[in-house]
């Protein structure tokens, strides 16, 4: 076996640390060729559906990805940006805000990237940046809150997996989850409240998950529990009492049991219970996409007004907001402790002077730095 190294590699390239920050993963065009290559990807995924491969691979290739990537690629086209995917965007987005944070304390011995667990950037390409630049510690943080063993299992599968290809593997550290980490509950609520500032409050908040077989809970998976123990922290966080918000589930999938409440069948059946208006919101999404900006902010917002609701308002995921920034690299800081960053070399920061004089002179001709 001819395991990767690194191209015309250096003994003396000074070390570095890398953060790789992850998320689910989107489809390159919404378009029905495009979503079959990613649904074919993350519906193989055993941690994602864990039936017996020879079924499954009957089921998903002679079923789903016949009919379902053409209805998936009508719902994409809808929240579709002319920038691209929302969830990339996003994810890309939050990954330079990291970066800026921690570059300004760090300098650029410390690198951070991104890339999905599905589709591109791919976790195998961006890993090989990260080691050509001379990256011996990394630090991964998915972007779940709360683990579930289809979302943080299967990213660190994916690590591991390209790690057993390579010559040179760096020191690893792993960020499983973080659904009562402080900083992310306080970003939770401030982002709220600002909302209710500029939109008013509706009579409930709904806290909206996406679900998992029921099966993943009974088999010890702890992700029900936490997506109840953020609610729980967010809303006293928020002085709500239990009556003013509620725990659901969504975007279920087949035909088996899922975690319950489902969050369509709780709106549709909302205002008949004298709920008249709602807010909803996704903690467990760092960043809107399919699911929430079509999901929730469409589809289900259409469930709960034809069944007589008179207000709901989506608010968005946490994004790139200033307070999930922070509290993100308030994560990824604590998690660093004990690594020393490298001093940066005179000839490292020479450079770096020269390419920010290079990118001022491109936006501004003639002026010195």
């Amino acid at each position: 076996m001819q395991y990767k190294g690194t191209a015309n590699f250096s003994h003396d390239h000074p070390e570095k640390i890398g953060v790789l920050v992850t998320n689910l993963g989107t489809p390159d065009a919404p378009t029905s060729s495009a979503l079959r290559r990613y649904l074919a990807e993350f519906l193989w995924d055993p941690r994602v559906v864990e039936v017996p491969r020879p079924i499954w691979w009957l089921i998903l290739h002679g079923i789903i990805l016949r009919i379902r990537p053409k209805r998936s690629a009508k719902a994409y086209s809808g929240v579709w940006t002319p920038e691209g995917s929302p969830l990339l965007l996003h994810t890309a987005k939050q990954a330079e805000g990291i970066r800026k944070e921690l570059q300004t304390k760090y300098g650029n011995n410390l690198v951070v990237a991104f890339a999905m667990r599905y589709g591109n950037p791919g976790i195998g390409h961006v890993l090989n940046e990260l080691q050509a630049q001379g990256v011996r510690k990394l630090l991964v943080l998915p972007l779940y809150p709360q683990y579930s063993a289809s979302t943080s299992a299967s990213t660190f599968d994916a690590i591991a997996h390209d790690f057993t290809r390579r010559r040179w593997l760096p020191d690893l550290r792993f960020v499983s989850h973080y659904p009562d980490y402080p900083p992310y509950i306080e970003a939770m609520a401030e982002h709220i409240k600002a909302h209710w500032e500029k939109h008013g409050r509706n009579q409930k908040l709904v806290l909206s998950y996406h679900g998992v077989p029921l099966k993943y809970l009974t088999k010890g998976d702890p992700y029900h529990c936490e997506c109840h123990k953020t609610s729980r922290l967010l809303a006293e966080k928020l002085g709500l009492g239990k009556d003013e918000y509620m725990t659901t589930f969504q975007s279920r999938f087949g035909r088996e049991e899922w975690l319950q409440p489902y969050t369509d069948e709780t709106l549709k059946s909302l205002a008949g219970k004298g709920i008249e208006s709602i807010d909803v919101f996704c903690p467990g999404f760092s960043s809107d996409c399919l699911e929430t900006v079509e999901e929730i902010d469409e589809e289900n917002r259409e469930y709960f007004m034809e069944g007589g609701g008179d207000g709901f308002s989506y608010i968005p995921a946490l994004n790139a907001t200033h307070g999930h920034i922070s509290a993100l690299t308030q994560l990824i800081e604590e998690n660093l402790q004990g690594w020393q960053v490298p001093a940066n070399r005179p000839e490292d920061l020479a450079a770096t002077l020269e390419r920010a004089e290079a990118q001022k002179q491109a936006q501004y001709p003639g002026r010195g730095l």
